[in-house]
């Protein structure tokens, strides 16, 4: 989408710049480049197998490309370790829910504050008193996130493991935000979902866009989703990016009809 003389590009956040990912023979993700423009709703989309959540775990420092850079808010984060990158604001949730069933739902949203705390092995093991603010702190701010994402106060304190696959869902997101991210990768949030829920969470990631002044990308499957929620759209078909632009024109795009339904005879 070309910019114009009243509409002036918008930096970047993230840049991707000629990524590829290898195991062994296989090139998951190949040559791929993108940039995620500042507070706005990206999503990243493509059959099963093309690479998505590849590209997500080298964003967020879980796998290191074979070749490639990436930068964030213009730092070099190419070899970085997740914490690190956590720490400089991306954060993330699974395709997989990944909470920890045995704490509380509070619980596992402290646990994404730990980028931001303080609190070391001496105020941990002697606990002074401003430890004991910050750990009050960190228990309110996870409350008012669950509250936000729209978990019930009633839910607060139940084990993860007994909660709805939605709350369990809006629970993960709570935790992310309690890094205070920059930049929010959300890998297939609406999976499991029926359609209402899944509307009502596209509403609330422009809200989350909004209020919080957040950048989003996001993998998803549902294409009333993705074309409801994204200013733009990326596709990756075999690790490669087969289109890029606006979802009407990505739509519409010849090699994404052929990616997602096959050549016609």
């Amino acid at each position: 989408m070309s910019a114009t003389a009243s509409s002036p590009p918008v930096a970047a956040v993230m840049q991707v710049d000629h990524a590829v990912k290898q195991f062994g023979g296989l090139t998951a993700v190949n040559d791929v480049s993108l940039d995620i423009p500042r507070h706005s709703i990206v999503s990243l989309i493509g059959p099963n197998g093309a690479g998505k959540t590849t590209l997500f775990n080298m964003l967020t420092g879980l796998y290191k490309p074979t070749s490639g850079r990436i930068l964030f808010d213009e730092r070099d984060i190419t070899r970085s370790r997740p914490d690190v990158i956590t720490k400089l604001g991306v954060a993330r949730t699974f395709q997989n829910i990944r909470l920890f069933g045995a704490m509380t739902a509070v619980e596992n949203v402290i646990v994404g504050r730990h980028a931001r705390m303080r609190t070391g092995v001496f105020g941990a093991i002697f606990r002074p008193p401003w430890v004991r603010r910050e750990e009050q702190a960190v228990l309110e701010r996870a409350r008012e996130l669950l509250a936000f994402v729209g978990v019930a106060e009633s839910s607060f304190d139940r084990l993860a493991a007994q909660l709805s696959y939605g709350d369990q869902r809006r629970v993960e997101i709570a935790r992310a935000l309690a890094s205070e991210p920059l930049l929010l990768l959300l890998d297939e949030p609406t999976a499991g979902m029926n359609p209402y829920e899944s509307a009502t969470l596209t509403d609330f990631m422009r809200r989350m866009r909004d209020e919080l002044d957040l950048t989003i990308l996001l993998i998803e499957h549902d294409m009333k989703v993705v074309m409801g929620v994204s200013e733009r759209v990326t596709v990756l078909d075999h690790g490669n990016k087969i289109a890029e632009g606006p979802p009407g024109e990505v739509r519409a795009d010849p090699a994404v009809i052929e990616a997602y339904l096959g050549k016609q005879g």
